[in-house]
């Protein structure tokens, strides 16, 4: 108890001490201490209570003395402030008349105030305004100076900037509402500017090309000049061009050169200065500007594209000038160099691989229209001509960064249907040769005619040399001037192999391929047909031997030509040879086989001139005309094969080969020819008289094969020719039949060469003549035993004959 009373205490200090609103805290200690606390709390309080009330009475006693006194003090001071009252309001009245005036003034005063405050706000809201209306002015004016990107710029700095500054006003709402409108048509002016640009690009491409094309000519020419600048400084193999050695005048068109790029230098002209690009740049601008930059792309990539499928549309008639595949080359390259611009200068209007696609679909066609094109071109100048075309085609658009690897795999088809129209070209050139061609020997009369053959064509002949002019070459004059034309198809296929990016390697395979084509088939299919024809004789057909042998000889003349163009050695292994060997050896046999065949046609004509009478009794006497006109044919021609100009062992060998082997063929052919003539079918009956008339006819045929009419035969090898024929002639003159049926079959026979079947034909048909006309009476008459010997004959050769057929 004595604890809590000094606690109680505690809390009436705290409250009295503490500021009401944090008397909670205390208040809540009372009731948080000892039951029945708060009892003897409200008894501590109320003494308190009672305590104070002592003392504010005992301090109002002490201080009611002077309440009093002030209270008197005052009732005194009453009268005195009625009389202040009084002057007070007197001294207001004579005031307010006093400042009315001074009122009226400064009204006046407030009201010129206030005006001068409107003034100066309005002249404030006037400064807000004029901006605007000053963009506003210059977005109009820009409009109609067609300045329509800063005219966007001008709008967003109204909007942006200008407008909501006094956006309260009415005419900034015209104005707003206006500028959308303003918007969409200068979308729709640099829409129109662009497509008028579009369509100014698609007629210029075609300058645009041209120009590019030149230029990138123009930088090949220096750029070759150049290096045969430095290729003569570092020495260069000279090489005979027709007998003419060309002067060295690289350093001459390298200063040329020079010259005419300084002249020109100032004059090369670029995309941007043939075309005004301003108005796709702002349109592109305009467009991004207003947030619309994609729809700009698309449509003008989708125009190009319509525009490049135009482009590459080629003329019907474009293969049948070069100025149509040029205007057709100059039209694409402009259409690429324009593309390759805007991908430059503009950032996402176009990009690589945008025009990369282009390209290749560009390129397909490109190849596909040249494919089908050129199919129809028959000129090789026109081929040629157009491959450099193509070439500088490639190299401008290589020049700007595209892919034309295709294209130098395009030209290498068109070098084989170029290498086609060279060779129906050298094809008619090699007849022409062929039918002017007199197939005669060349007479040179002197020293100087002699130079200029050899200057053509590699001949080379020490004997030759010894002799005194005038003399004669051995070939005619064909084989200079096919031997020049060659050396000009070489040129004119190398012309095609310049300038294809490849190595000299492979441009000597090309021209070896390609000359190889000209030796094996042009010019061996131009032999054979002459060969066939009816007009060359066998003069000429001897003379044609000799020249495709001094062909073939110059072969290696021609390896070495296309070695020193191309300056490759002639040890590379994998360098092809030319094919002239077999070429002019095939055209040789062909010649050969001709003689043989054309020997073999004369002797049918003579033949066909026979008129023999099968049944005459006795012979003539002497041989037959048409086969003494026969032998006399034979030999002139043989001694033209002996007259021919052999200068050399070779040609001499050559000869005496052909001609031997012409000699033999034509009289196996003649004595084939006879047995054939007698044991015809056709022809039934035979006299006596008539086989002693063709024997004395064979007896011809010996003797010229025995007076060897061509040198080389040893002993009597022409004469076997006849060997047939004459054991079957003997066996008839002599009428032997004992000794052939005795000996038939031994190695020894003196009648080996005699079949049975054609003994038994000739003997068959000779009996039915002594039943017609009774050549064998006297046999029968003096001894009928021959009669029967006859029949006996006749039954064994038919045996033999069938045993013959039973063995085979």
């Amino acid at each position: 108890m004595a604890e809590s009373l000094p606690e109680h205490e505690r809390i009436l200090q705290e409250i009295e001490s503490t500021d009401t609103a944090c008397v909670g805290p205390t208040l809540r200690s009372v009731y948080d201490d000892q039951p029945n606390a708060h009892q003897r709390f409200m008894e501590k309080l109320d003494a308190c209570i009672r305590n104070h009330d002592r003392e504010i009475e005992k301090m109002c006693n002490f201080h009611h003395q002077g309440f009093v006194d002030a209270i008197t003090e005052l009732l005194k001071v009453r009268a005195d402030a009625g009389k202040l009252k009084v002057q007070v309001t007197d001294t207001n009245r004579r005031l307010q008349d006093a400042g009315k005036e001074v009122i009226a003034q400064t009204e006046e005063i407030i009201r010129c105030r206030i005006q001068q405050r409107n003034i100066t706000t309005v002249v404030e809201k006037l400064q807000l305004c004029l901006p605007v209306l000053e963009m506003y002015s210059k977005l109009k004016e820009q409009m109609n100076v067609k300045r329509y990107y800063s005219a966007l710029k001008t709008m967003e700095q109204l909007e942006n900037t200008y407008l909501p500054r006094v956006s309260q006003y009415r005419f900034c709402q015209i104005m707003i509402e206006n500028l959308p409108k303003l918007r969409e048509e200068i979308k729709e002016i640099s829409m129109s500017d662009l497509k008028d640009f579009l369509e100014s690009i698609r007629k210029h491409s075609d300058k645009i090309g041209e120009t590019a094309m030149k230029q990138a000519q123009q930088q090949k020419t220096f750029n070759t000049a150049l290096q045969k600048q430095n290729n003569v400084n570092y020495g260069r193999n000279m090489y005979v061009i027709n007998g003419r050695v060309p002067e060295p005048k690289y350093e001459i068109t390298f200063k040329r050169t020079l010259e005419e790029e300084d002249e020109h230098e100032e004059e090369v002209l670029t995309a941007h200065d043939l075309v005004d690009f301003s108005p796709v740049y702002r349109c592109l601008h305009i467009y991004s500007v207003l947030g619309d930059g994609e729809t700009f792309e698309n449509y003008y990539r989708k125009q190009r594209r319509k525009q490049a499928r135009l482009v590459l549309q080629p003329q019907s008639s474009m293969h049948e000038t070069v100025e149509g595949y040029r205007r057709y080359f100059s039209q694409i390259v402009g259409f690429f160099v324009v593309e390759d611009h805007i991908l430059h200068v503009t950032q996402g209007l176009v990009t690589r691989a945008y025009t990369d696609e282009l390209w290749n679909m560009a390129l397909s066609k490109i190849i596909a229209v040249l494919r089908t094109h050129t199919s129809y071109c028959t000129d090789p100048d026109l081929v040629l001509e157009l491959k450099n075309l193509i070439v500088v085609f490639a190299d401008t658009l290589q020049g700007y960064g595209f892919p034309v690897n295709r294209l130098f795999d395009l030209l290498f088809e068109i070098r084989d249907q170029y290498n086609e129209t060279l060779l129906k070209k050298w094809a008619g050139l090699f007849r022409d040769i062929f039918e002017a061609d007199n197939y005669s020997p060349i007479p040179v009369a002197n020293e100087e005619e002699y130079k200029i053959v050899i200057s053509k064509f590699p001949f080379q002949d020490p004997e030759l040399d010894k002799q005194s002019f005038p003399k004669k070459l051995p070939m005619s004059q064909s084989v200079p001037q096919i031997y020049i034309q060659v050396k000009e198809f070489i040129y004119a296929s190398l012309k095609f192999s310049e300038s294809l990016h490849r190595s000299s390697t492979e441009i000597d395979d090309m021209l070896r391929k390609s000359t190889n084509l000209l030796l094996t088939r042009t010019l061996s299919s131009c032999l054979q047909n002459l060969i066939k024809k009816p007009h060359i004789g066998l003069t000429e057909l001897v003379q044609i031997i000799i020249n495709t042998t001094h062909l073939e000889q110059a072969c290696k003349y021609l390896e070495d030509f296309i070695t020193n163009i191309t300056n490759i050695s002639q040890e590379t292994v994998h360098t092809a040879r030319l094919y002239g060997l077999s070429t002019f050896k095939d055209a040789r046999h062909a010649a050969e086989g001709e003689i043989y065949t054309k020997l073999n046609q004369k002797i049918d004509e003579f033949i066909q001139l026979a008129d023999y009478d099968w049944t005459m009794s006795e012979p003539a006497g002497r041989a037959s005309g048409y086969l003494m006109d026969l032998i006399n044919f034979l030999r002139s021609t043989f001694q033209v094969f002996t007259h021919l100009p052999n200068n050399n062992n070779d040609h001499a060998a050559m000869s005496g080969k052909v001609a031997q082997t012409a000699c033999m063929s034509a009289c196996q052919h003649l004595s084939t020819s006879l047995m054939q003539m007698l044991l015809d079918s056709e022809l039934k009956q035979i006299s006596m008289g008539a086989v002693q008339q063709f024997n004395l006819d064979v007896i011809q045929c010996e003797l010229f094969a025995s007076s060897e009419p061509v040198p080389g035969f040893h002993g009597d090898t022409l004469q076997l020719a006849f060997i047939d024929l004459r054991q079957l002639l003997d066996l008839f003159m002599v009428w032997d039949w004992s000794t052939y049926l005795a000996d038939y079959g031994q190695p020894t026979s003196k009648y080996l060469r005699v079949n049975p079947s054609t003994a038994l034909t000739l003997l068959e048909k000779m009996k039915d003549t002594s039943k017609k006309n009774n050549i064998f009476a006297q046999f029968r008459k003096n001894d009928r035993d021959k009669q029967k010997l006859i029949e006996t004959v006749v039954k064994q050769l038919r045996s033999l004959v069938n045993g013959m057929s039973q063995h085979t």
